[in-house]
């Protein structure tokens, strides 16, 4: 579903998919070949939300711009995503800004603030703290989120980079989704 809040309306590709039990709200753009999952809620309420291109938000993510503190400054946040992005499964998102070709583990939370690198890999059931700056290259892990280790070449499956450039890969499997619902 798309909504509109405070007379912002969600933009979104045409080439991209958001599944019909997805929930869309406010100032969002979803960029070209990206795949909302069901169950998952995008809330541009108190912020924007941009999506880059090639990204996978799958089943019951919610991402969300805005602090509580930037609404009562009335000030709107940014939470934008770059491309080939992957979150996992019921991962919380409301992190500043996610760089290109990062995977963010299932059931992941990532606070206010956050910013994460290109290449990097956010292990499932992080806690990544509020405010925090993960540079490109870095695996993190725990509960609070450390960096463990830099990008192996065997965690590069993770971050879709082979993938770049190649949009096949994402038409197919949206031409799939459109067919299926």
């Amino acid at each position: 579903m798309l909504e509109s809040f405070d007379g912002k309306t969600p933009r979104i590709s045409e080439s991209s998919f958001v599944h019909p039990t997805a929930h869309v709200r406010g100032d969002v753009e979803i960029g070209e070949y990206s795949i909302i999952w069901p169950g998952t809620t995008i809330a541009g309420d108190m912020g924007t939300i941009k999506i880059g291109r090639c990204v996978i938000i799958e089943d019951n993510c919610v991402l969300h711009a805005g602090a509580c503190e930037d609404w009562e400054r009335n000030k709107r946040s940014l939470l934008e995503i770059g491309e080939n992005v992957t979150i996992g499964h019921g991962a919380v998102v409301h992190a500043r800004k996610i760089g290109n070709r990062v995977m963010i583990g299932m059931n992941s939370t990532v606070l206010e603030r956050v910013e994460i690198g290109n290449n990097c890999v956010v292990a499932a059931g992080a806690l990544v703290p509020e405010g925090m700056k993960v540079p490109d290259g870095s695996m993190i892990a725990g509960i609070p989120a450390k960096i463990k280790d830099n990008l192996k070449e065997d965690h590069a499956v993770w971050v879709r980079g082979e993938l770049e450039g190649d949009d096949s890969y994402y038409i197919e499997y949206i031409r799939k989704w459109k067919e299926s619902v």
